[in-house]
């Protein structure tokens, strides 16, 4: 079982004795009793509202390869390339020797569309085109598409339009349904666990990678895969942290950030404790940031827009005399991302972005501020809902309580 919060408490961040350090880990029991994969039917319905949008943007179909949105459609990666069409079969696209994990792989049905090594996949995506009547119309491609591959089909189909496919990718995939929250409510479940052991496990002259590597050791025990960056002292002032080697001292803000996946389905929560006591500095900035996340989420409501939550919470970083807007002392980059399958995803929250919120939509609340000599950056996931907003994960109540 996770190390209890009033032994947590008791002996202070970071001073267990070094005998109840693999304890912290070993007692972890897994938590995938309960994980629903998402179903056919659910993908089958996916496959239907992108034709909708297909339909109302006047594209013939949409080529995706390898990625999340062929998971989001087909529940498999594993597959060279797929062709989603407005109107007949889907079609697998792979090399002559893969055809069988395509078969393997077709659970939705479809065509599988094997192509030579020798000749390349350009002129059989093309056939598939014209055989669906999708040569006659613009033809999207989803994001994350090779320019290669784009160019060459583009050499077969000179006349056809090409255009950017994420009107019906991202149209389907930013509003998760109850089973996607539900995955997502799980990875930040076993997130938190993951932290919660990892913490326990902080000891004087520890480096960032030890600490990454006892919470990794931890999602494993949880039965996941997941990850931490890891920061210490000075070096929590960069965003994304620092190559610059490190070891843990009295006194040192400690930020640790990222997530693990639960059937495809990202968390991403970061936390921000202090080994040792906190100074009245490091007090003041992290109350600051937890007030500026607070901002967020007040704002985060059906029908306002993404740049508003971000002006909310970057107006308390300002009046406190940080900024301003982007500049440093204060919150360097947008307030929060989308996320889903992948951890970065549409929409963000950031300034420009005119997106209205919508329930099911799924975002991360993190105004990071940088101080200088250190960083506080206090990161939640939210969901909006017909009544507002909630959170995947209790937000941290104080410096030295990282959980709620």
């Amino acid at each position: 079982m996770p190390v209890p919060r009033r032994t947590f408490l008791a002996v202070g961040l970071g001073h267990l004795a070094l005998a109840q350090v693999p304890d912290a880990i070993r007692n972890l029991r897994p938590m995938t009793d309960g994980v629903h994969p998402i179903t056919l039917d659910e993908r089958r319905a996916r496959i239907e509202k992108a034709r909708r949008l297909m339909h109302d943007h006047k594209i013939g179909a949409v080529f995706m390869e390898r990625g999340s949105s062929m998971f989001y459609f087909t529940g498999t990666r594993q597959v060279y390339g797929l062709l989603l069409p407005a109107r007949g079969e889907l079609g697998w696209i792979v090399p002559a020797t893969e055809e069988q994990r395509a078969h393997d792989a077709s659970k939705l049905g479809g065509d599988v569309i094997a192509f030579p090594e020798s000749d390349g996949p350009f002129r059989s995506i093309a056939k598939a085109l014209k055989d669906r009547g999708a040569a006659a119309a613009r033809v999207g491609l989803e994001e994350q598409v090779r320019f290669s591959l784009f160019d060459g089909v583009r050499k077969e189909l000179p006349s056809v339009e090409f255009v950017n496919g994420d009107v019906v990718t991202a149209g389907c995939r930013v509003i998760k349904s109850k089973a996607e929250l539900a995955l997502m409510q799980r990875a930040a479940d076993v997130t938190i666990e993951a932290y919660r052991a990892g913490l326990a496990t902080l000891h004087e002259g520890m480096s960032p990678g030890e600490l990454s590597g006892n919470i990794a050791a931890a999602y494993r025990a949880l039965g996941f895969q997941g990850n931490a960056a890891v920061s210490f002292g000075v070096n929590t002032a960069f965003p994304h942290g620092s190559i610059q080697a490190q070891k843990l001292r009295e006194g040192d803000m400690i930020l640790i950030d990222d997530g693990c996946s639960v059937d495809g389905y990202q968390s991403d929560i970061t936390r921000a404790v202090v080994f040792g006591k906190p100074s009245a500095r490091q007090r003041e900035i992290w109350t600051l940031e937890r007030k500026a996340q607070d901002a967020a989420l007040a704002a985060a409501r059906p029908g306002a827009t993404c740049e508003s939550v971000d002006a909310a919470a970057r107006k308390v970083i300002m009046d406190a005399g940080l900024g301003p807007g982007y500049k440093v002392p204060g919150l360097p980059h947008r307030t929060g991302h989308g996320i889903g399958l992948d951890i970065h995803e549409w929409t963000y929250l950031v300034r420009g972005n005119k997106t209205r919120l919508e329930p099911g939509m799924c975002f991360s609340d993190e105004p990071m501020i940088v101080a200088g000599e250190f960083g506080v950056r206090l990161e939640d996931c939210m969901y909006i809902t017909e009544d507002g907003v909630r959170t995947f994960s209790k937000q941290s109540p104080a410096i030295d309580q990282p959980f709620g």
